[in-house]
């Protein structure tokens, strides 16, 4: 209530009106609260912060980029003891919604690259001209990107992405990658301002000019960090030739400016393409798997397929081998592919998985953080007889010991009444996604068997798409 209040009255006293509405604006990747404003002759956008040093941040650097002739919002008032302020409403289209309203076919508007081309030259801009007489003292969390910078990076990607996804890895091996990833960005030259997040949301288009917000993490650092930001933005998903396109453009301004040289430029610019995708990568973590926004996950698909492209064309630097096994073993995980995803013939999907409870329960992927988890340790287990022990719940013989247990067919029987009642709901209320996992103590045999048999059963009895994963045969490698 307290914030509403405050934004009235700076509104009022702003606008010399009352304003006559005030509405909440989606919040994305923060915790800021942005709201629309309108009185009979103003508008503005309302904004609530907490983080009085993000705050002076922003303040600082609009007024200094306003003064510098830049797209930025116009600053109409502040009051930053009630952490609020008032901006220029730019409306409700950015770059990244004007792409997705006129791409189809997956072509890439020409309308679009000449977006991007305008919003490369102002990067040059913020970069150069603005970074002259910049007070860098109120950058926050840091004054420059640098090793505490990157590391805070990679291990906001290790802690909210590998360990929340269960990607195996060396933990002191990873580290000392880090360290060698660190110092390899530090070589290249960093006393320019880093805008932190140049993307495509970030980037608002009114009267077919081109607008830019969310700067208040800039500081010094390298050219290379926010050219990577917006040719791989993950959902923007720009097409590689599009990308060496406007690559080229970019630096064919530099190069003119004798700011860098291409070769200077590409020695170290595959590497902050990289570190910003592996902090993407943490963020669509934290947001989309820890706090359950499910639109974060769907960036993680394209995220992958950069990494992809990198791993592929021999773009990253040589050595760490364990971020290269990592980074490997992400790009070959059939999980990730479908993360957040809808069903592609728009059909409920259906995820059932087998899995070990020494290994832990799987992810939802689709955000939903629901669905079935059954533990089928109760069962009799052919895991105990030592002629079994080698065979999975894929093999003849385990399948016929299973089908003889009665204990292990009332428990099927339970399930697919529990099951059949889930479905029949969700198709009736138009969900996208359930999940359904079976347990056991190694995850080889009476898991897998439950798991085949429920998906033959949902298979034959509804119209839905089924997803079947077998997480300890596929570490065994022991799917056909």
């Amino acid at each position: 209530m307290f914030m509403k209040e405050s934004l009235i009255k700076i509104f009022e006293r702003w606008s010399g009106e009352t304003p006559e509405s005030f509405t909440a604006l989606a919040q994305s990747g923060s915790y800021r609260k942005y709201f629309r404003m309108q009185s009979a002759n103003h508008r503005a956008v309302g904004v609530y912060n907490s983080d009085k040093n993000e705050n002076k941040a922003f303040i600082t650097f609009t007024k200094h980029f306003l003064k510098q002739k830049l797209n930025v919002p116009k600053l109409y008032v502040e009051e930053i003891k009630n952490n609020v302020y008032l901006l220029q409403d730019l409306g409700d289209e950015s770059l990244f919604s004007f792409l997705a309203n006129n791409r189809s076919d997956n072509e890439f508007p020409e309308k679009a690259i000449e977006f991007y081309k305008v919003a490369l030259n102002e990067l040059i801009k913020f970069q150069t001209k603005a970074s002259n007489k910049l007070d860098y003292s109120v950058c926050y969390p840091r004054s420059s990107f640098d090793r505490q910078s990157m590391m805070w990076d990679l291990h906001y990607f290790k802690y909210y992405f590998l360990k929340l996804t269960k990607i195996p890895f060396d933990e002191q091996k990873l580290e000392d990658d880090f360290n060698s990833f660190t110092d390899y960005l530090l070589n290249a030259k960093t006393d320019f301002f880093m805008y932190r997040d140049f993307q495509s949301r970030n980037i608002m288009v009114k009267n077919n000019e081109l607008y830019f917000i969310d700067y208040q993490g800039g500081r010094k650092g390298a050219l290379q960090y926010d050219v990577a930001s917006i040719l791989y933005d993950a959902k923007a998903d720009i097409p590689q030739q599009v990308r060496e396109k406007l690559i080229e453009h970019y630096l064919s301004i530099l190069t003119k400016e004798k700011v860098t040289e291409h070769s200077e430029f590409f020695k170290y610019y595959y590497g902050y393409v990289l570190i910003r995708i592996l902090q993407a990568l943490g963020a669509y973590g934290f947001r989309g798997i820890h706090e359950k926004k499910a639109h974060f996950l769907n960036s993680i698909p394209y995220a992958i397929n950069n990494i992809k492209y990198l791993l592929s064309s021999g773009l990253l630097p040589e050595g760490l081998n364990e971020l290269h096994s990592v980074l490997k073993h992400i790009t070959q995980s059939n999980h990730f592919q479908n993360i957040g995803m809808k069903s592609e013939t728009d059909k409920l999907l259906v995820s059932i998985n087998s899995f070990s409870y020494k290994s832990g329960i799987p992810v939802d992927y689709s955000g939903n953080d629901g669905g079935f988890v059954f533990d089928c340790r109760s069962l009799h287990n052919p895991g105990r007889y030592e002629e079994f022990k080698s065979l999975n719940g894929n093999n003849t013989q385990i399948i016929e010991f299973l089908n003889s247990q009665t204990d292990v067919q009332d428990f099927l029987t339970d399930v697919k009444s529990l099951v059949s009642r889930a479905i029949n709901n969700y198709l009736n209320r138009g969900f996208s996604n359930l999940m359904i996992n079976f347990g056991c103590t190694g995850g080889q045999h009476r898991s897998v068997y439950c798991a085949e048999k429920l998906a033959e059963f949902i298979k034959s009895g509804f119209d839905v798409e089924i997803s079947l994963n077998h997480t300890e045969l596929k570490k065994l490698d022991l799917l056909k």
